[in-house]
């Protein structure tokens, strides 16, 4: 362990010398290295596919391309762009009192940056904060998932070269990630549970280390009573398959009026058969990533049953392979709060449903809980949309869709309470790695230093009569 530490201090010593020597890269190098990982990621698109079904036991290539490669090559292809106008200063006013002088804000790179990447999107969890704080002029240590090894073994050849002097890739358990937490970052960015976020924050507490934690929490979709039941079923199905279900915001559990309850579980069932007819013997659902997630959730399933849950399985057989740990479709109804599955994050192809009588239960369950990192309302009664997404925080917020609100790339993606806490992606994700600094010029005709210097009894009075009037 002696060792390991060494080497990954000499790591970070290596970054943040190479940082000192340069300690603002122009931006049309920035530019330079980004153009380089697009490149590369585009040729690598078939290598990253098998490697990650490789990680998962399958993936479809579905999940890979739309899901994470395309993503990152779209964030890239739009930080490239705006990149230029983002790094220029930033003018501010200054008022009378500091006339004749100007002010404005400048971006600084804040210096060698930490980034933790999660397992579930490895590749774009990964490559879009980092390429983000490149963006910003920073060095990155980028600690990938020890479950993703050969997607591992791709995303380093594709930072190969020119760009290890700017990005350098680790790889260990939980273990060398403590200690990778150690190490005194200018900044640090954790993908993943709340339970590790935590320590996470503790350790950067140690160096004054500033975070950013994108967490996860139990995202609920809300279905109002005028929804088109078949369509939010299509919407929700999408969700909830989509990488198995191992997404941050997928949705976790689903709110929809009582008299429609039946009816929406009808229709999961016949889009799901029509859409996923083989079941877990198709090539169209991805793989829970390992024995110990896949068993997580077998228990979450025997746990609700025994306490009192109905479990429907759209197609008779085909819906486990433990073997091969995959899982299909489960749909959970006469769900309570003493079952598992509704006090964790899913993570997975279990969907509670709940039917509800008042908006208002809805409200307070939710806002009982921890803050959601992402809200999803189905529906076009703009009052009741109005109600819920003021009545209820939570990091995002979509209507009429799910997941999407993280790939628009000029909206900031972040969590509140315990789905995390600041933001990247677009702009935002710029600042975060960038230190905002505050800048006032004066130039030759400055009479107010002497002004000030002689501590002036009418400029006193001419101060309070211009900023203390009622």
């Amino acid at each position: 362990m002696v060792e390991l530490d060494s080497q990954l201090q000499e790591q970070y010593y290596q970054l943040n010398d190479a940082f000192l020597a340069e300690p603002y890269l122009p931006i049309d190098i920035r530019i330079k290295l980004l153009k380089r990982v697009k490149v590369a990621l585009i040729e690598n698109e078939q290598a990253l596919v098998n490697a990650s079904s490789k990680d998962f036991g399958y993936r479809t290539a579905f999940d890979t391309v739309l899901g994470d490669i395309f993503p990152t090559v779209k964030t890239i292809s739009d930080v490239i762009k705006r990149l230029p106008k983002w790094a220029k200063n930033e003018s501010r006013g200054v008022g009378l009192s500091l006339w004749p002088s100007s002010a404005h804000i400048s971006y600084q790179p804040k210096g060698v940056v930490g980034i933790i990447a999660p397992w579930n999107y490895p590749i774009q969890l990964a490559l879009v904060p980092a390429i983000t704080a490149l963006a910003a002029g920073n060095r990155v240590m980028l600690k990938l998932s020890e479950y993703t090894p050969h997607t591992n073994a791709v995303i380093k050849t594709i930072l190969a070269d020119e760009l290890k002097e700017h990005c350098i890739v680790i790889e260990g358990e939980a273990e060398l990630a403590a200690k990778f937490c150690q190490l005194p970052f200018a900044h640090m960015l954790f993908t993943g549970s709340t339970a590790v976020g935590r320590k996470v924050m503790q350790s950067a507490s140690k160096n004054l280390t500033p975070v950013t934690l994108e967490l996860g929490g139990k995202s609920p979709v809300i279905v109002l009573d005028d929804a088109n039941i078949k369509e939010a079923a299509k919407t929700i199905l999408f969700g909830k398959l989509n990488n198995a279900g191992q997404i941050c915001v997928a949705p976790d559990y689903v709110f929809v009026p009582k008299r429609l309850e039946h009816q929406l579980v009808m229709q999961l069932c016949d889009i799901y058969r029509k859409h996923f007819k083989q079941g877990v013997e198709g090539k169209n659902l991805t793989s829970i990533i390992s024995e110990s997630q896949y068993q997580r959730l077998a228990a979450y399933l025997v746990d609700a049953k025994d306490k009192g849950a109905q479990v429907f399985e759209p197609i008779e057989g085909h819906q486990v392979d433990e073997l091969k740990h995959r899982m299909g479709l489960h749909i959970l109804t006469q769900v309570n709060d003493d079952m598992r599955v509704m006090q964790d994050e899913i993570f997975g192809p279990l969907l509670p449903i709940i039917g509800y009588e008042s908006l208002q239960q809805v409200i307070d369950t939710i806002n009982g809980d921890s803050l959601p990192l992402a809200l999803y309302i189905l529906g076009h009664d703009k009052e009741k949309i109005s109600k819920l997404s003021t009545s209820i925080r939570s990091g995002t917020l979509a209507i009429n869709d799910v997941l999407m609100q993280v790939t628009a790339d000029q909206l900031p993606f972040g969590g509140i309470g315990e789905s995390g806490m600041g933001h990247y992606h677009g702009i935002e994700g710029f600042k975060t790695f960038s230190h905002a600094r505050n800048t006032l010029v004066s130039g030759k005709f400055n009479p107010r230093t002497s002004l000030l210097l002689k501590q002036n009894k009418l400029l006193i009075k001419l101060l309070k009569w211009l900023y203390l009037r009622p």
